[in-house]
């Protein structure tokens, strides 16, 4: 059985001139231990795809109209709002393709990473700094930059005490 399959799925979008199909009649599949790289235009709908399979689709004025999404052998169509938020994190996930935009610049780096161990793995927060610390170790960076917050301007990123060979 595929860890993920994606049947049929479609997604539009409406706006002002119509609606517009964002993405039509896509299916997939993937299994346990398997990697996929879904590859197309700028605008072809791939992150749509992701964004349906994650069940994040802003409603309006996006909306899932067709297909099935199981994952792990559940239909994610067919699960409340409530029972996604469980699912989302704990046991699929997403890699947001701008990295400027996906560290909040009010918050610390160690607290945005702490408050999502703490929700999706239920973490103290003494357990969710620990482990915030280990898990900025094991890609080089050091501990002390959890207390540090993330400022980008453009493509230049600045206030960020690392070196530029520990930058990922």
């Amino acid at each position: 059985m595929a860890l993920l399959e994606v049947r049929n799925l479609e997604t539009q979008f409406k706006t002002q001139d119509g609606i517009v199909k964002a993405v039509n009649d896509v299916s997939f599949q993937v299994d346990r231990g398997e990697t996929l790289g879904i590859v197309g235009e700028s605008g072809s709908g791939k992150s749509v795809t992701s964004l349906s399979i994650m069940r994040l689709i802003p409603n309006p004025p996006g909306k899932i109209t067709g297909g099935q999404i199981i994952f792990d052998g559940d239909d994610l169509r067919e699960k409340s709002e409530e029972e996604m938020r469980k699912i989302r994190g704990n046991r699929i996930a997403m890699i947001f393709q701008d990295p400027m935009t996906s560290l909040n610049p009010v918050l610390t780096i160690g607290k945005q990473i702490t408050e999502s161990l703490e929700l999706h793995m239920k973490m103290s927060g003494r357990e969710a700094k620990g482990r915030a610390a280990e898990l900025l170790g094991m890609v080089g960076i050091p501990a002390a930059i959890a207390n540090a917050v993330f400022h980008a301007t453009g493509k230049r990123i600045r206030n960020l005490p690392i070196t530029p060979d520990k930058l990922l």
